[in-house]
């Protein structure tokens, strides 16, 4: 059991949660350079609803995976101590939900409060997760046009029960170019208990890493949260002071090839290191970048990316042949096999395997077919055995959805009965004929094209970790 000592808001320099930048490559690039936390990209919570959770194997991490397949967000066990999650949401109990999802990988909780108008939803969210979640819940806001109502505001969100408040000092609307007000925070460090955390001074104070001292001491402030400083050297959190920039944008690199960041999120937080050097040879290589091979190659990294994916490529292939290995030997022997896939090119529009497999179904009077789909977690397809006339069919390839491994069965089951699939080339089409006779009996969904009686008669079982992550450390 792995038990999770809550993170200590007192003397710390920390990363700021940042869009595009706060992303695994870079998270642990700062930790490497000194940062004692490190906080992820704000991500918002009906977003986080809609994803999967699936372990990694072959990265050893946690993803959360969107509909489309695009990770949303990917964590390791490096960082687990150390890193909070922070949440954008204006609904408490989707709040809860995405907390309940995620928080067993976390030591803290963030939450950005972009509601600094409606204190009522601020307290109401907050009050929500103190009380949903296991784990300590800190808030980060912008400063009101009144230091009196900012105060305010804090003493309110105080008494919710968070266990710290980041606080950026300045107004919703200025910008970094305005100065940063110091006075504001420190009234705020001086009117609670709770620890506050200092942010919005790179572009006032923090120029190197005995700054970040020199920040905390004029807001008065418990730590000092750090953005664009980080975004452009994440070395600014090392003691012994900056490491040379190109060092550090090989170090980024390499995380970002180790953990397969998506190369547009590599190129964005390469380009703000860069900053002034993008009009330089290297600069315009990384500009015409198109791939994370492209970006290894501008900075002369080639070697190293095609040695790491080949890695990767040999640990997957064995993790395969462990997972097919697995397969067969808790293959069930009855279950006719057959190397098939659905294409929906081949079939007209609305049609599908499926359709004429219930359709057989009910001229011979058998039940209904009922199809068992399960998902691979290591690289996430899909395989589904249907069952009819008490024989089982599968297809041996494995998909991308649900649906498709689904139609891939009933092709196995046609083709193996000797019973026409309703394909293009097999001629007229009774299924189409019926249809355009009026029949009155619903064979299709307009909206999907799948059988509507067949729901009571699936079984879903998707095969994905839930528990706490354990994977091993590189």
């Amino acid at each position: 059991m792995t038990v999770n000592t809550p993170l200590c808001f007192t003397g710390k320099k920390i990363l700021a949660p940042m869009v595009r930048v706060g992303t695994l490559p870079m998270r642990l690039l700062a930790l490497d350079y000194g940062a004692d936390i490190v906080y992820c990209e704000e991500l918002i919570d009906i977003k986080m609803l809609q994803c999967k959770r699936v372990i990694n194997e072959v990265l050893e991490t946690v993803d959360f995976v969107a509909p489309n397949d695009r990770v949303v967000f990917r964590t390791c066990e490096r960082e687990r101590e150390r890193v909070v999650f922070q949440m954008g949401s204006a609904d408490a109990e989707r709040a809860l939900a995405v907390a309940k999802l995620v928080f067993s990988l976390f030591s803290q909780g963030g939450m950005g409060a972009a509601l600094l108008s409606d204190p009522d939803k601020i307290e109401s969210i907050l009050t929500t997760l103190v009380k949903g979640i296991c784990k300590p819940v800190t808030c980060k806001i912008r400063i009101l046009p009144s230091v009196e109502d900012t105060v305010n505001l804090v003493r309110r969100i105080e008494k919710t029960g968070i266990a710290a408040i980041a606080v950026h000092g300045r107004k919703k609307e200025e910008r970094p170019q305005h100065p940063v007000h110091c006075d504001v925070i420190k009234a705020i460090s001086e009117a609670v208990s709770i620890p506050v955390i200092a942010n919005g001074g790179s572009h006032d104070f923090i120029k190197e890493y005995a700054d970040i001292e020199t920040f905390q001491k004029a807001t008065a402030a418990s730590s000092v949260m750090i953005a664009r400083a980080a975004m452009w050297n994440p070395s600014v959190f090392r003691k012994e002071g900056f490491c040379p920039l190109k060092d550090v944008m090989q170090d980024y690199i390499k995380y970002a090839v180790r953990y397969d960041n998506h190369y547009t999120n590599t190129k964005y937080c390469l380009c703000q290191m860069l900053r002034e050097q993008l009009e330089t040879t290297q600069g315009k290589k990384l500009h015409a970048a198109q791939s994370t091979q492209e970006i290894c190659e501008a900075f002369e990294m080639g070697d190293f990316y095609e040695e790491t994916t080949a890695i990767f490529e040999a640990k997957k292939t064995s993790l395969e042949t462990k997972v097919q290995d697995e397969d067969d030997q808790m293959e069930d022997p009855d279950v006719i096999k057959m190397a098939v896939r659905f294409d929906k090119r081949e079939y007209p529009p609305q049609i599908t395997p499926k359709m004429y497999l219930l359709e057989w179904c009910r001229k011979e009077k058998h039940p209904q077919p009922v199809y068992e789909t399960v998902q691979r977690p290591l690289d996430r397809l899909f395989c589904s055995v249907v069952t009819v006339a008490e024989r089982k069919y599968r297809s041996t390839l494995w998909d991308k959805s649900k649906k498709l491994a689904e139609q891939a069965a009933a092709i196995v089951c046609l083709r193996t009965l000797g019973v026409p699939e309703g394909k293009l080339c097999e001629g007229e089409n009774h299924l189409i004929n019926k249809r355009k006779r009026g029949d009155q009996e619903p064979l299709i969904s307009r909206d999907h094209g799948e059988d509507l009686a067949e729901p009571s008669h699936k079984k879903a079982n998707f095969i994905e970790e839930t528990s706490d992550m354990n994977v091993p450390k590189m």
